[in-house]
C-alpha cells in the first residue's frame, strides 16, 4: 500500500557506460587480451560484493518499510493538494471533482458521460496530436472515470517526469478546448457504447434499479440518455465545467510524490480557480420501484434490490460491503478452475442446487448518503418466477440468523483482502487519497475501516439484512419477463 524510491540509474548508468564501453575485435585471441585492460588488475574480474570505485550506491531499504504519511495542504481558494510517499519509481497523480450526473440538468443530461470520453483531448494551449506525443514521450498512462457523485482524472509515469505529468493533466482538466469535430466524435462513439450496454444485461439492470428505485438526483442516469446526445455540444460541456470545476470541489491527490515537490509545481497552476461556495447537492430519495423491458431474449434477467445507508454511516456501508462479499455468487460457470468462488452463499444455496440458474450473484452501489444492494439472477424463461422466489428466500434466510460463523469469517476476510490487495495499486491509492477527501474532508485510515470489518458480528449482519429488506423493493427485469410475477407478489415475500 505504502512505498518509497530513489532512484539513481543514470549515475550508475553513465560510470558504468564509460567504463565497460562495447569494442570490436577481430579475433577471439584480441578479445582475451581485452580481459587485462586496465579497468582491473589481475587476470580476472573481481567479484560483484566489491565496491566499484567513484561509484555510490542509493541506501537500501530497510526490513520492515512503515506507512508513509499522507500531507494534505489547502491553497486558499479551498483547492486541496494531497500525497503520500513510497518506494515505487513510479508515482500516479489525480484531479478529483465533486461532480457526477446528479449535478446535470435537464439542459446538461450526459454532460458527464461526455466528459469521460472527452478527457485529454484537445486543450487551449495543446493540440490532441501534441499531448498524445507528450503522454507518450513520458511513457505515461492515462486514465478518466465518471460517477454518480465524482469525477476523476488520473496520470501515471515515472516519478522523473513528476512536472510534465502535472501540467499536463492540469491542463487537460482546467483548458479543454472542446473543439467540434472532436465533440462530434466522441458523441458517435458514445451512441455505439450505448448500444453495447444493452447486450449487457447485468450491467444494463444495475442502470435500470438506480433510475427505478430512485427519486431526484441519483435517478439520473450515468450513460447518456440517446435522447439527450443530439443536444450535447461544446458549449455544454464548457457551461458544465465553469460552474462545477470550481477550487472547493476540487482535490489533486499523488502516491509516490514528495509533497513539497508537489506543491510547487501545483501551486502556480491551480491557486488562481475561482473559490465559489460549494453548492448543496442535489436531494435524492430511495423510494423502490419496478422496471420491465421485454426484448424476446431466451432468458430472464432480474435483479432485486434494496436502499442501504452511504458511506456517511460507515459501519452499515462496511456491512453492505461484507453482505455482498457473503452472498457472493457469480456464473453457473466458473472459468477460475473447480471451486473458484463456490464458497459463498448463492453458490451453495443457488447455483449448486439449482440448474436452471445461469448466473446469480449480489452487488452493491454506495454513494456519499445513500446506496444499493441487490441480487442479479439469470435462468431460462419457464423458471423466471421460480428463480426470484428463491432469491427472495435467500435474502430472508441470511435476515432470519441462517448464516453460521465459518462464512462470516470467510466472508470478512474476503473483503479485507480485496482491500489490501487493490491498495498494491499505486493508480487506486491516489484514487481512494482524492475520492475520500471529496466524502469526508480527510483519508481515513485502513486500519480503521479493517478494524470495523473485524468487528462485525452474525447479529450485525441479520439485523442489518433485515433492515434494508424491510425497505420498498427496487425491482428490475429484462429479456423473457411475460414470466416475471408481479411487483407486489415478489414484495410481498419479504414482509
Amino acid at each position: 500500500m505504502y512505498r518509497t524510491a530513489a532512484l539513481r540509474a543514470k549515475a550508475l548508468t553513465g560510470c558504468l557506460s564509460r567504463s565497460f564501453r562495447a569494442s570490436r575485435y577481430a579475433s577471439s585471441t584480441a578479445a582475451a587480451a581485452a580481459t587485462a585492460s586496465p579497468v582491473f588488475s589481475g587476470s580476472s574480474l573481481p567479484s560483484l560484493s566489491i565496491p566499484l570505485d567513484g561509484v555510490s550506491l542509493p541506501p537500501s531499504l530497510p526490513d520492515n518499510v512503515g506507512p508513509s504519511k499522507l500531507q494534505t495542504t489547502t491553497l486558499p481558494n479551498g483547492l486541496k493538494i494531497a500525497s503520500e510517499m513510497s518506494p515505487n519509481p513510479a508515482a500516479s497523480v489525480g484531479l478529483y471533482v465533486d461532480c457526477g450526473s446528479i449535478y446535470e440538468t435537464p439542459f446538461s443530461r450526459g454532460a458527464t458521460h461526455l466528459l469521460e470520453r472527452m478527457a485529454f483531448k484537445s486543450t487551449l494551449n495543446r493540440s490532441h496530436v501534441r499531448l498524445v506525443r507528450e503522454i507518450e514521450s513520458m511513457g505515461a498512462s492515462t486514465s478518466a472515470s465518471a460517477s454518480r457523485e465524482q469525477m476523476g482524472y488520473t496520470i501515471d509515469a515515472l516519478k522523473t517526469y513528476v512536472p510534465q505529468m502535472v501540467e499536463v493533466l492540469v491542463d487537460s482538466v482546467r483548458n479543454p478546448a472542446f473543439v467540434d469535430w472532436e465533440v462530434n466524435e466522441e458523441l458517435q462513439k458514445m451512441k455505439v457504447e450505448i448500444g453495447e450496454l444493452a447486450k449487457n444485461p447485468m450491467g444494463y439492470l444495475l442502470e435500470a434499479v438506480h433510475s427505478a428505485g430512485y427519486s431526484g438526483a441519483m435517478a439520473n442516469p450515468l450513460y447518456a440518455p440517446e435522447s439527450a446526445i443530439s443536444g450535447l455540444t461544446g458549449d455544454v460541456l464548457e457551461k458544465f465545467v465553469s460552474e462545477n470545476y470550481t477550487a472547493p470541489r476540487m482535490v489533486l491527490a499523488a502516491s509516490g510524490v514528495e509533497h513539497e515537490e508537489l506543491l510547487k509545481v501545483v501551486e502556480p497552476l491551480l491557486s488562481d480557480l475561482p473559490n465559489v461556495a460549494r453548492p448543496v447537492e442535489p436531494k435524492s430519495e430511495y423510494v423502490g420501484g419496478d422496471f420491465r423491458q421485454h426484448t424476446g431474449d431466451e432468458a430472464t434477467h432480474f435483479a432485486l434490490s434494496f436502499g442501504v445507508p452511504g458511506w456517511d454511516k460507515e459501519k452499515e456501508a462496511v456491512m453492505a460491503t461484507v453482505l455482498q462479499m457473503l452472498m457472493g455468487g457469480g456464473g453457473s460457470f466458473s472459468a477460475g478452475g473447480p471451486g473458484k468462488g463456490m464458497h459463498s452463499w448463492l453458490y451453495l444455496r443457488v447455483l449448486n442446487q439449482y440448474q436452471e440458474f445461469q448466473s446469480c450473484t449480489a452487488f452493491t452501489s454506495i454513494f456519499n448518503n445513500s446506496g444499493l444492494f441487490g441480487i442479479y439472477g439469470c435462468t431460462s424463461p419457464e423458471y423466471a418466477a421460480k428463480g426470484i422466489e428463491l432469491v427472495a428466500d435467500e435474502m430472508k434466510a441470511v435476515a432470519e440468523g441462517k448464516v453460521n460463523q465459518k462464512h462470516l469469517d470467510r466472508a470478512k476476510a474476503a473483503t479485507k483482502s480485496a482491500i489490501l490487495m487493490n491498495l498494491e495499486s499505486r493508480m487506486i491509492v491516489a484514487e481512494d487519497i482524492g475520492r475520500q477527501i471529496l466524502t469526508y474532508g480527510e483519508r481515513k485510515p485502513v486500519d480503521a475501516f479493517l478494524k470495523t470489518v473485524d468487528q462485525l458480528t452474525l447479529k450485525d449482519i441479520a439485523d442489518f439484512t433485515s433492515k434494508i429488506i424491510a425497505k420498498p423493493l427496487t425491482m428490475g427485469s429484462l429479456g423473457a419477463v411475460l414470466n416475471v410475477p408481479s411487483y407486489d407478489s415478489v414484495s410481498s415475500r419479504f414482509s
